[in-house]
């Protein structure tokens, strides 16, 4: 295996855009993966769907799924991108106890999906947290990374153990 580099460093170190002009269109998706850790009774008080500020995971599957359509303008040198499909799915687990949330991110396209479907999981965690901190500001997020990718010229990636 070659050298690894950082694509979005030039010779000189200084940051920039990676030219993905000469890259073939190719399906590529991208899985992530995070959770919130909370109080039982916190949990539970989202479930019954008690919140004070309304129903927490419908609120965060939607705003994961509008930040995946936003990493552009959130992270600084991520293409703007015509995702294809964006899911953001939230279950309980008691044994956390908490909230999982994983997000699936798609297109059609010359770059990956990656950090679209980091920031998915991102965002729904945070709104998570915004929405049930007042019953519970010691909420813990958490175990956000990218648990696969398929397409582009650097193949396929599954996590291990996952």
């Amino acid at each position: 295996m070659g050298k690894t580099t950082l694509t979005h460093l030039d010779s000189s170190g200084e940051a920039n855009m990676v030219d993905v002009g000469d890259k073939a269109e190719t399906v590529r998706t991208a899985t992530a993966e995070g959770h919130v850790r909370m109080r039982p009774e916190t949990l539970a008080l989202i479930l019954e769907g008690d919140a004070k500020k309304g129903d927490v995971i419908g609120t965060a599957r939607l705003a994961g799924i509008m930040a995946a359509k936003q990493t552009s303008n959130l992270i600084p040198l991520c293409h703007p991108l015509m995702l294809s499909k964006v899911s953001v799915d939230i279950v309980p687990d008691p044994a956390l106890p908490g909230l999982r949330v994983e997000a699936l991110a798609k297109l059609t396209g010359k770059t990956g999906v990656e950090m679209e479907a980091l920031t998915a999981v991102s965002i729904a965690c945070l709104t998570i947290y915004d929405m049930a901190k007042a019953a519970d500001r010691e909420m813990e997020i958490g175990g956000i990374q990218l648990v696969s990718k398929s397409g582009g010229r650097s193949g396929d990636y599954q996590r291990r153990g996952a």
